[in-house]
């Protein structure tokens, strides 16, 4: 099966093409006898970042302007690259949500309308779902159960999969998202946005310990998070701090923030006896926090899965597939955009 992936919930406007075969059989496990396995044909990404630095953020509006602008071209880019026809598509994903509204309903009625046009099936895509789906782009077996850590600007969720069908959430963020921290600290910094890559690269000039931030409920009996308060610290750092080096406190802030993730993480994996740990979502991008969660997960006996780095950020490819396992799994979900859908 052909799928053409679209997506446009944020800043990037993505459209891919993927080739799926299906697994020898679907069972209790969601996907029992072997994994789906993926082929990407195109995967077409326009970026908004030099639109929105000036902002020093999204701004929705703009965000939706430049979907509708680039949408139709990054379309022509992916089939061109794919080297196939709207006749050879078998399926159309779409994302539908969590994200900026105004964006999402670029996609939606840009998705509709290809359709309508192509004659093609149209399905609705979860955004967090495709980032949890992302896992098995690169087509390796993951032993189940596993714990999956979902971080990105908006969410930071921790869930127990069952399998690849049924999950439950078990730990998410009482207050901001680890990638919205990550965002705010940078424009105190005044970093340049994105304020993630930004903190990532000057942390590699600092010493990690140079400053003992809090972790935040780090040992709170749950597995939810809070970064408002590392945040907090940080601005009354800076604030009453005369003389410090930038590169100390992203260096020691981002340290902060990973060792809560990776504990919270392990423990969850240890209470419930998983085999596996999953990374994904926008931050998965962040080298230090791959390295530390899959060293620590690793020496801990858990099978450790993480997306190619182009496939951490938005994209496509991850909402082509994760379009298929909703078809694969008779998932419907309504075609309209829904700004606070959830897991």
């Amino acid at each position: 099966m052909r799928i053409l992936g679209i997506e446009t919930s944020c800043d990037e406007t993505g459209i891919s093409v993927v080739e799926a075969k299906a697994p020898r059989s679907l069972g209790k496990l969601g996907i029992s006898a072997s994994t789906p396995q993926f082929k990407i044909l195109s995967n077409a990404v326009s970026s908004q970042i030099k639109v929105h630095r000036p902002f020093g953020g999204v701004v929705p509006m703009l965000a939706k302007r430049e979907h509708i602008k680039n949408l139709p071209i990054v379309l022509e880019e992916a089939l061109k690259a794919a080297k196939t026809k709207p006749e050879k598509i078998d399926l159309i994903a779409v994302t539908v949500g969590p994200g900026l509204e105004p964006a999402l309903w670029t996609g939606v009625l840009f998705a509709k309308e290809l359709s309508k046009r192509w004659k093609k099936p149209l399905i609705g895509v979860n955004h967090l779902e495709a980032h949890l789906y992302s896992s098995l782009i690169a087509g390796k077996k993951i032993p189940l159960p596993a714990i999956a850590l979902i971080v990105s600007g908006g969410h930071t969720i921790l869930l127990l999969l069952k399998n690849f069908k049924t999950w439950k959430k078990i730990g998410e963020t009482k207050d901001d998202a680890v990638g919205e921290a990550f965002d705010k600290v940078a424009r105190m910094l005044k970093l340049s946005y994105p304020g993630g890559p930004e903190i990532q690269k000057l942390a590699l000039q600092g010493k990690v310990d140079a400053i003992q931030f809090p972790r935040p409920m780090m040992h709170t009996k749950d597995y939810d998070f809070s970064f408002s308060g590392l945040k907090t610290a940080l601005f009354y750092y800076t604030r009453d701090t005369k003389k410090y080096k930038k590169a100390d406190v992203a260096a020691s802030f981002q340290q902060a923030a990973l060792d809560v993730l990776v504990y919270k993480t392990i423990k969850a994996a240890r209470a419930y006896g998983v085999q596996s740990i999953i990374l994904s979502g926008g931050v998965a991008a962040n080298t230090a926090l791959r390295e530390s969660l899959g060293k620590t997960a690793r020496t801990s006996g858990f099978h450790f899965f993480v997306p190619d780095f182009i496939y951490n950020t938005d994209n496509g490819a991850m909402i082509a597939v994760a379009g298929y396992l909703s078809y694969l799994f008779k998932k419907k979900r309504r075609i309209t955009a829904q700004a606070n859908l959830s897991l």
